[in-house]
């Protein structure tokens, strides 16, 4: 029982080393796997690790906004230490 544990612990922590393309399926396996684990045990963690990575993880954005700049009529933000104008 305890090399199944390890065998999971390692199978999640190796479901998170993955692409931030595909992090989706693989951090929703990785918080099925451990939340099923802490619920049920071994059987759990297979159980939540199927269903995390067919329901999938968080969908994280970084934030992509602006302050908006006046120079007289034209709005501008500054983007790398460099004005990009709107107008």
């Amino acid at each position: 029982m305890r090399n199944l544990v390890i065998a999971i612990a390692s199978a999640a922590a190796l479901a998170g080393a993955v692409s931030p393309a595909a992090a989706g399926p693989a951090t929703g396996a990785a918080i099925g796997a451990v939340s099923g684990a802490v619920v049920a045990g071994p059987p759990g963690a297979v159980v939540g690790g199927v269903a995390g990575a067919v329901i999938g993880g968080p969908d994280i954005h970084p934030h992509n906004y602006h302050h908006i700049y006046y120079s007289g009529h034209r709005r501008y933000y500054v983007e790398h230490h460099h004005r990009v104008y709107i107008d």
